[in-house]
Order: structure tokens, then C-alpha cells, then sequence
């Protein structure tokens, strides 16, 4: 059922999305600190885009935007800090990727990057966000797991989110299962890779941003995993 509440969060997106939008010295603004401090924008993209796609994960789930516990500002830190892990794994794999297909003979592979859309464009992306999602990505959605855990145990509160992790005993507490079978076997190959392919067909200056709203897909993703 719509509540007023979801009325009044729908408006504030859809404010904000035009001001990026339309507004000109907004979006100017964007781009030109975008350029100046990627990792920054990283920080902050990640820390609200992600967060908004875990709020609205929680409204579908309980129908309320939070609960006790939730620990919206820890999540925000979270997500700030793997959103510049994120913004360096796109460096990373961006560069090296292409390269690797050089490597193996594909000569332009490179170059084919700088372009406009090409089927050269269209392998480097893919092998990108391949190797990207096959590397990386398993990494990151485990640490998320970790500290989401940590979170909810702390009672979502900052002073419980500083205490020490109990890392290990997370990892051994964790649900394999649904992490393998769910989150690693269904969502990477049949989501994430089709999903960044498409992140790299963007110009540089959009990725990141692109990758920070599919964190609104991956806090639906995590809802449904939690769910299970």
C-alpha cells in the first residue's frame, strides 16, 4: 500500500534528479568536481545512493523506511569507503583488462576504449566487468556482509559500528549457502556482469555515478538475500 511517506520520498528523488537534470550550473558543478576529486564523489555517491537502495530494500521488507537498529550513518560510512574501493577496482580493471586483451593479440583493444561504440568497445567492457565482477566483486559483497552484520549486532548504533569486528567469527557464523547460490552464482553473472557491461560503455565521468545507482539494485538484492 502507498503511504504518504512514500509520496513525499518519491518527490524528494525526483527534486533532486532534476536539479541534476535541468539545472545547468548544477550539473556544470557536478562535472567539474567530479573531475577534480573523483574519489570524494566516489565516497559520496556510493554513501547515499547505496543507503537509499537499502532503505528502500527495508520498505519493501517491513514497510517502514527504518527501524531500531538499522544504523543509517554506519551504513553511509560503509558504503562511502567501498565506494572508493569500488572507484579504484574501476581504475584497476579498466586499464588492465583491455591491456590483457592485448596481451592476447587483440592489438587495439586499448584504444578501443577512448572511442565511441564499436564491437571492440562492446569485448573491452564485457572483459571488464568479467573480470571485475569475478575478482573483486566477491571480495566486496563479503566485507558488506561482514560489516552489515556488525551493524545489526551493534544495535546500528556509531559507537557500537567503531568497536572491534569479530571478523572471523562472522565469517564462520555467515550463510554460505545463500551467499553462493544467491549473491555469488545468480546475481554476478546473471546481473552484475550484463549490468557494468553497459557501466563501461559510459564515458569515463558517468561510471561511477551509473555504478552507485545499480547500489540502489544491489540493496534490493541484499533484501532478498536477507530474506532467504
Amino acid at each position: 500500500m502507498i503511504k504518504k511517506s512514500d509520496v513525499i520520498f518519491l518527490a524528494i528523488i525526483l527534486i533532486v534528479i532534476a536539479l541534476f537534470v535541468f539545472v545547468e550550473p548544477v550539473l556544470a558543478w557536478y562535472m567539474q568536481f567530479n573531475k577534480e576529486h573523483g574519489m570524494v564523489m566516489s565516497f559520496l555517491k556510493f554513501a547515499i545512493l547505496a543507503t537509499l537502495g537499502e532503505v528502500i530494500a527495508l520498505r519493501i521488507r517491513i514497510g517502514n523506511y527504518s527501524e531500531p537498529g538499522f544504523g543509517l550513518v554506519p551504513r553511509m560510512i560503509v558504503w562511502g569507503f567501498l565506494g572508493l574501493a569500488i572507484n579504484l577496482a574501476f581504475l584497476i580493471f579498466s586499464t588492465g583488462a583491455p591491456s590483457f586483451l592485448a596481451y592476447l593479440g587483440i592489438i587495439n583493444a586499448p584504444e578501443a576504449m577512448k572511442g565511441g561504440f564499436s564491437s571492440l568497445k562492446l569485448l573491452d567492457a564485457f572483459t571488464i566487468s568479467t573480470t571485475m565482477n569475478l575478482i573483486f566483486a566477491p571480495v566486496m559483497m563479503t566485507i558488506h556482509k561482514i560489516t552489515d552484520t556488525h551493524i545489526i549486532k551493534t544495535g546500528g548504533s556509531l559507537s557500537g559500528f567503531f568497536s572491534p569486528i569479530p571478523v572471523a567469527q562472522i565469517f564462520k557464523n555467515m550463510n554460505w549457502d545463500v551467499m553462493w547460490n544467491f549473491v555469488f552464482k545468480k546475481t554476478i553473472p546473471f546481473f552484475w556482469i550484463p549490468a557494468h557491461t553497459i557501466t563501461f560503455l559510459l564515458p569515463a565521468e558517468f561510471r561511477v555515478l551509473f555504478a552507485a545507482l545499480l547500489g540502489i539494485a544491489l540493496g534490493l538484492i541484499l533484501a532478498i538475500a536477507k530474506g532467504k
